[in-house]
């Protein structure tokens, strides 16, 4: 395992953090400085030390589910002061982050982990994740519109995959829609929405990889059971959880 990675997941700082304190000379593997953060260590014989005290990682990952309330940001820090997901979720693991992200405008599930192995598995195109939305949309869209929809439509970045879309109720003025994606774009549903001449007034994810937001309120969270990690490593191709 990298070494700023090892520190990152041992709760010792970010990985930029992290970096900072090797380059400062405050790291030592098995008693030698070292000023390299890309240096691997074996975990379990490498002895890691940061300002004299042994480090070690925790004996599991951390997986957490979060209802993303609106107008958070997914970042750890913003500059401007504004809330984020992370403001909401006291004593995260400094290399835990958030699987994907969600505009500030946009509600609902949220994953975070410091699992890196199923972040990348569960990000990554070739393993289809489900995510579910519900869109309230402006107007209402008709057959042509709706098939664009799920044929996939032309955006700058090219087109998208076919996606599933219901129309779930509405009139002349706004319409809901449930739409289930399997890909990961910057705002897609929106610009989707927006392609076929209905823009998005208000999103909310229902669920991302067969997670639901259960009783869970907005800015609430919770861990997930071991058998929901079982559940998404399994969908993910992964073994059992360490």
């Amino acid at each position: 395992m990298r070494l700023n990675r090892f520190l990152a997941r041992s709760g010792v700082a970010s990985r930029r953090k992290s970096d900072e304190l090797i380059a400062a000379g405050a790291v030592r593997v098995n008693g030698e400085i070292v000023a390299d953060a890309g240096r691997s260590v074996e975990v379990g014989l490498d002895r890691v030390e940061v300002g004299g005290k042994q480090v070690w990682l925790p004996r599991g990952h951390e997986y957490v589910l979060l209802y993303k309330a609106h107008g958070c940001l997914v970042t750890r820090q913003d500059t401007h002061g504004r809330p984020t997901v992370f403001d909401q979720i006291g004593g995260l693991r400094p290399g835990t982050v958030a699987v994907g992200r969600l505009d500030q405008d946009t509600t609902g599930v949220l994953l975070l982990t410091d699992d890196g192995e199923l972040t990348y598995r569960l990000l990554h195109p070739s393993h289809l994740v489900e995510k579910r939305y519900e869109a309230l949309v402006s107007g209402k869209p008709d057959a042509t519109d709706l098939l664009a929809l799920r044929q996939g439509v032309d955006l700058d970045d090219g087109p998208t995959s076919p996606a599933q879309v219901r129309l779930r109720g509405g009139n002349e003025h706004e319409s809901r829609l449930e739409i289930i994606i399997h890909e990961g774009r910057k705002r897609q549903v929106r610009r989707m929405c927006a392609a076929v001449g209905h823009p998005v007034k208000r999103l909310k994810r229902l669920s991302f990889a067969g997670l639901g937001l259960g009783h869970l309120k907005p800015g609430q969270w919770r861990q997930l059971t071991p058998g929901e990690v079982r559940a998404l490593r399994v969908r993910a191709g992964l073994g059992a959880a360490d």
